[in-house]
């Protein structure tokens, strides 16, 4: 179980977590909050956020509804903390809230079995394996094309769901152990996480095909599993604090040089385990875990050998900055270097990039009238852009995007950054 904090007995990376009545009420948060942005209504911004998180953590009050519902439309995309003069550390503040709020009161039983049947599955990969390969059944067999254009998704209210799945769905299990394919320089550990090993795979296998080419044998633990950031973020600590402990123990006992992930949300939750109660690791295992951890096109550009060639690529090619890399991990710069290595490319930030997508982990799910108007903003930016491929390094960014920028005309195809390495990197030969 989570401890709460005190300005006085806790510091993480320079940010304070005081107490949350001693927000400021300044307002430099409010026009960086995008739920404001939408709603323009002081009510769906930080400030009036903590009042409520302070109801909760320092009251012990369950509150109203209405206070809910609009603490719970936050998107947790962490902007407010980054202009915060009190260094209020709000996404931790609202973590330990909804832990509080669990054990306060109880949810609907509907709410609630929906959501356990669904966080069952990402805690199992067993069990996320077998409905990754239904999934496949269920896209390969015709039955995916017979009901979209049937209107009964529509009638199930099952169509924003499914319209989130990927193109192909691959359940087959990566192998264990990749060889580099020149000389070898070390090896390192991916991450995998839940979803992102089915859903994403053109990412895994791309991010272990580079990893080769620059030298390094990749090792894919079988044993690893989600990266707790879902459970942590609705108020699940504990199992949260079971998946990290799983995910220490599995990758500290590997001889690797890094411990490298590819979706930059799963990159934060994994670089913020300390802030988890885990009482079988020390200060030193967690140390020696942190110290390893590094985002996929990070390593690759710090690795990149002199002499490998990339295909040139003439195209405009616009990066979306997922908020957990822009707001709390800050190495979205890493993204431009290695890309900038491409031969005759137009690289572009994608404009308001400061501004959330919508896609908030589940939140496209449970908040669409939040997730899709923030995301058609993003979809209208790209056609403004002209750009001819976006890059995003985050998967639930990835699949939120993918949708409308498929609808633009040209189709516009969004990508890991690393996924293009590898595409012109096999180009080149």
């Amino acid at each position: 179980m989570l401890e709460f904090f005190d300005d006085t007995a806790y510091e993480q990376n320079g940010l304070y977590i005081p107490e949350a009545s001693d927000c400021m009420r300044c307002g430099l948060c409010v026009s960086h909050c995008p739920t404001f942005r939408l709603n323009r209504i002081d009510e769906e911004t930080p400030r009036r956020r903590i009042r409520t998180i302070d109801k909760i953590l320092n009251q012990s009050v369950v509150p109203s509804g209405e206070e809910l519902a609009h603490l719970n439309n936050c998107l947790q995309c962490r902007a407010c903390e980054t202009v915060c003069p009190s260094k209020m550390a709000y996404g931790q503040l609202l973590d330990q809230s909804r832990q509080k709020l669990a054990e306060m009161a109880e949810p609907s039983r509907l709410a609630g079995l929906i959501e356990k049947l669904s966080l069952a599955l990402i805690e199992h990969k067993p069990r996320l394996h077998l409905l990754s390969r239904l999934l496949g059944i269920y896209q390969r067999s015709g039955l995916q094309t017979l009901l979209r254009k049937s209107g009964l998704l529509s009638v199930l209210k099952l169509e924003t769901y499914e319209s989130l799945l990927p193109p192909a769905i691959d359940a087959a299990p990566l192998q264990p152990f990749y060889l580099a394919t020149i000389e070898r320089r070390g090896s390192v550990a991916l991450f995998t996480g839940c979803i992102a090993e089915s859903f994403d795979r053109v990412t895994a296998a791309a991010a272990i095909r580079v990893l080769n080419r620059i030298g390094f044998d990749v090792i894919v633990p079988g044993q690893q599993g989600c990266c707790g950031a879902i459970h942590q973020h609705r108020g699940r600590a504990e199992t949260a604090a079971q998946l990290a402990w799983r995910n220490i123990g599995v990758f500290n006992a590997l001889d690797v040089e890094a411990v490298v992930y590819t979706a930059s949300a799963c990159g934060l939750m994994l670089s913020e385990y300390e802030q988890l109660a885990i009482d079988d690791f020390d200060d030193e295992e967690l140390g020696f875990f942190r110290e390893r951890l590094i985002d996929v096109s990070h390593f690759i550009n710090l690795h990149w050998p002199d002499n490998l060639p990339l295909q040139a690529c003439r195209k405009i090619v616009a990066v979306h900055e997922p908020c957990s890399q822009r707001n709390t991990l800050k190495n979205q710069q890493a993204v431009y270097e290695l890309l900038a290595r491409i031969p005759a490319v137009n690289l572009i930030p994608l404009a308001d990039n400061a501004v959330c997508c919508g896609a908030g982990g589940v939140h496209r799910l449970t908040h669409p009238h939040i997730a899709d108007p923030l995301g058609a903003e993003k979809i209208e930016q790209l056609h403004i852009s002209g750009a001819d491929l976006l890059v995003t390094s985050n998967i639930g960014c990835a699949l939120h995007l993918a949708a409308g920028a498929g609808q633009l005309e040209p189709q516009v195809t969004v990508m890991h950054p690393v996924a293009l390495i590898g595409r012109l990197l096999q180009e080149a030969g």
